[in-house]
């Protein structure tokens, strides 16, 4: 290596490219996870040039021609993966973003849906475990061992709470989905 870092030869110079080539490539991946904030264009950047300057050169050993083609010939077909897959995310089109998107939309429609189920003024607990089962499977919940004998228990257990707490005539519960998860809420009436 010469003082200001850079190989000295171009077999080195390759296999640094190799391994810059995969480092960049998992954090484009990261990034069009999520995981990572900003798009990395300065490894871009910094690689290109330097496939630029090799293309321009003389590699006169056929090894080290041979090694530069194929890592050109990955870090155009990346170049092109990724310039698609921004072009789909500028558009609106990228199938990750879309799938996350549609799911947001679909438990904020679904969310008035099961907040509007109350359990009826005369007891009627079914609506409300109809209602609860519904909002769970929605958010992809397992409501597999729920009967509405143990919704009524915990319903009932928490009216008596609430009474004896408030001094509360009546307590109404509704379903709720907040934050993807579903949830009870009461409603205590005092007596007039």
């Amino acid at each position: 290596m010469s003082r200001n870092n850079e190989p000295t030869d171009i077999g080195e110079e390759l296999r640094m490219i190799d391994v810059k080539l995969k480092q960049l490539r998992r954090d484009y991946e990261q990034y069009f996870l999520g995981a990572r904030p900003r798009e990395p264009i300065d490894q871009r950047s910094e690689i290109q040039k330097t496939m630029i300057r090799l293309a321009n050169g003389q590699i006169k050993n056929t090894g080290e021609r041979f090694k530069f083609n194929t890592l050109n010939s990955r870090f155009l077909t990346h170049k092109r993966r990724w310039d698609d897959i921004l072009r789909k995310i500028e558009n609106g089109t990228y199938e990750r973003h879309v799938f996350k998107a549609n799911l947001r939309e679909r438990d904020r429609a679904e969310a008035p849906a099961a907040a509007k189920a109350t359990a009826k003024p005369g007891g009627g607990k079914d609506d409300i475990f109809d209602s609860y089962i519904e909002a769970a499977r929605s958010c992809g919940q397992n409501v597999a061992g729920l009967t509405p004998e143990k919704l009524k228990g915990v319903i009932d257990k928490q009216t008596a709470a609430i009474k004896k707490q408030t001094g509360a005539h009546d307590v109404k519960f509704r379903v709720e989905v907040v934050d993807g998860k579903v949830k009870l809420k009461a409603k205590a009436t005092k007596a007039a």
